[in-house]
């Protein structure tokens, strides 16, 4: 079953360089577990970021969770202090 994920993160100020450190090392690594990122935008006041990533399945979003060099760039983002909020999300008819 596809697996769609909203993914917010809170960027503190003065920190968006080690953010985008971290999404320059992570982002790349999706292709290569069949995932996919929809959508990326961020807020006029770059205060906050937010992906919208699909995947084929959950096993395809569990080996990305657990790539070691996913893991290994967590430092950087432990650097921006980004605060992170994932959320699994559905698509929905109608206005």
């Amino acid at each position: 079953m596809a697996v769609t994920c909203l993914m917010l993160a809170r960027l503190l100020e003065g920190r968006l360089d080690a953010f985008e450190a971290y999404e320059r090392a992570v982002l790349p690594l999706l292709a290569e577990h069949g995932g996919r990122l929809e959508r990326r935008s961020r807020t006029v006041d770059d205060r906050v970021e937010a992906h919208l990533v699909s995947f084929p399945g959950d096993e395809d979003f569990a080996g990305y969770r657990a790539d070691p060099r996913r893991s290994s760039a967590a430092q950087l983002l432990e650097a921006s202090g980004a605060a992170i909020e994932l959320l699994a999300v559905r698509e929905v008819e109608g206005r």
